[in-house]
């Protein structure tokens, strides 16, 4: 799981960047200034749980476990759910993708209390 979770987590933070760098060369201006600070919003919390994905895949050597593990996919699903409704919420304008936004907080949410629970337990 430790291989796993790195390797989310390198290809997590390359598609962050990609995706950082796509909004700032060929969105900005092209999207209203709304919509633009929600998909940067989408791409910083994708950066900060790729991250946290590279820390899931040293914790799973360290504390080896369920609870660890579901760590990671809970990472996993909140960056599809969040930022993933982020992005497709700024690029398309369409307003009710964003009451898919907190299940991705609330997933974001579970993998750090779980990923606290791994660590205090062990």
């Amino acid at each position: 799981m430790d291989r796993l979770f790195f390797a989310l987590g390198a290809l997590g933070g390359l598609t962050a960047v990609v995706l950082g760098a796509f909004a700032a060369h060929a969105l900005k201006g092209k999207l209203p200034p709304d919509l633009f600070e929600v998909f940067e919003v989408g791409a910083r919390y994708h950066m900060y749980h790729a991250l946290a994905l590279l820390g899931v895949g040293w914790a799973v050597t360290r504390w080896p476990g369920a609870a660890t593990t579901w760590a990671g996919w809970f990472f996993v699903a909140g960056i599809v759910l969040f930022s993933g409704s982020l992005y497709a919420l700024s690029l398309t304008g369409i307003r009710p993708l964003g009451a898919i936004t907190p299940l991705g907080g609330v997933c974001f949410l579970a993998g750090w209390v779980t990923l606290g629970w791994a660590a205090w337990r062990y």
